[in-house]
C-alpha cells in the first residue's frame, strides 16, 4: 500500500493576493522575497493583471469564480500553512471566500497577515467601493498582524485622513482603535517626517514606537506588498517583529536607491532582483 505524500514537512505562507505580470506588485514582488526568505510561497490569485493599475492602460481577469475550487483542491491534498497573508481584493464577495479559507487553513499555528490594500495619499483605488472597504473590515478581526497605509488605517477606523505632518497622538489613537479590532500586532506605513518615512510599529501588550528611516525618492509602486511579503515571512520564521519591521525598511530603501541608480520609471516599482541576496 502506498503511503499517502506529506506536502507539510516545508514552512509554507498561502499568499492571497492579485498577479500582476509588469510593474512590480503584488505576488510579482511578494513570492520571490517570501522565497529568499526560505518559506515556500503558495499564490491563490484574485486576479490576473498585464500590467498595474498605475499604468494608462491593462488588462484584467477577475479570478473569483476560481479561488473556492482552487482552494478546494489545496484541501484534498491536505495542505497546511504556517502563514496566510492577503493583499488585493477585487470584490466584496471575494473577502467572503477569503474569510472561509482561514477558516479552513488558519488556526493554531497559522500567523495571518492582513495587508489591507485600499488606498493611498486619502483616496481609495478606483476599484473600490464603500461595501468593498466595510468588508475589508471583516478581515481585520482574524489577523494576527495588519499593515495598512495611513489612509487605510483611516478607512478602517473611520478616521478623518489629512495631509501635512501627523501627530504621535493621532498615529497612536489609530493603532489603539486597529488593535481594538483584533489584531495582536499592527504597523502603520509610510508615515511622512520631514526628511524621513516612519512605520508606527506596535505589540498590543508590548512594544511601541516609530521606526525610521531616510526618505529617498518617491513613492513607487509595490513597496508595501514587499514589506508585507518580508513581515510574513519574518513572522513565520520567528523574527522578532520589531527587527522584522525594521529589515523591511532598511531593504526597500536600498532598492529605491538602485531603482533611481537604474532611471527606472517609478511604475517600475523598484529592482529588488538585484538585492534579493542582501536580504536575510
Amino acid at each position: 500500500m502506498t503511503a499517502k505524500a506529506d506536502h507539510n514537512r516545508q514552512k509554507k505562507i498561502a499568499l492571497i493576493n492579485d498577479y500582476t505580470g509588469f510593474g512590480r506588485c503584488s505576488v510579482t514582488v511578494q513570492l520571490p522575497l517570501i522565497s529568499a526568505l526560505r518559506v515556500q510561497c503558495c499564490p491563490l490569485p484574485t486576479a490576473v493583471l498585464s500590467d498595474h493599475t498605475g499604468f494608462p492602460s491593462y488588462f484584467c481577469r477577475d479570478c473569483t469564480d476560481d479561488m473556492q475550487v482552487y482552494a478546494d483542491e489545496w484541501e484534498k491534498l491536505g495542505l497546511r500553512f504556517d502563514g496566510i497573508c492577503t493583499g488585493f481584493m477585487g470584490s466584496a464577495r471575494q473577502i467572503q471566500i477569503v474569510l472561509d479559507f482561514i477558516d479552513r487553513f488558519g488556526g493554531s499555528g497559522t500567523t495571518v497577515v492582513v495587508d489591507p490594500v485600499m488606498g493611498d495619499y486619502g483616496r481609495t483605488y478606483p476599484t473600490y467601493t464603500p461595501e468593498l472597504c466595510r468588508e475589508m473590515g471583516k478581515l481585520v478581526p482574524l489577523a494576527d498582524i495588519v499593515t495598512p497605509n495611513l489612509t487605510e488605517a483611516c478607512i478602517l477606523t473611520g478616521c478623518e485622513y489629512h495631509d501635512g505632518h501627523w501627530t504621535m497622538r493621532e498615529i497612536r489613537r489609530l493603532s489603539s482603535l486597529l488593535h481594538e479590532m483584533g489584531p495582536e500586532k499592527v504597523v502603520i506605513t509610510g508615515i511622512p517626517q520631514g526628511g524621513f518615512v516612519a512605520n508606527y510599529c506596535s505589540q498590543k501588550d508590548g512594544q511601541k514606537g516609530l521606526i525610521r528611516t531616510h526618505k529617498v525618492g518617491t513613492s513607487r509602486s509595490g513597496t508595501g506588498d514587499a514589506f508585507c511579503a518580508i513581515v510574513a515571512a519574518d513572522a513565520v520564521n520567528g523574527v522578532d517583529f520589531r527587527i522584522s519591521v525594521r529589515k523591511a525598511s532598511r531593504f526597500i530603501k536600498k532598492c529605491i536607491i538602485r531603482s533611481i541608480e537604474l532611471g527606472l520609471p517609478l511604475t517600475d516599482g523598484v529592482c529588488f532582483e538585484e538585492l534579493l541576496t542582501t536580504l536575510k
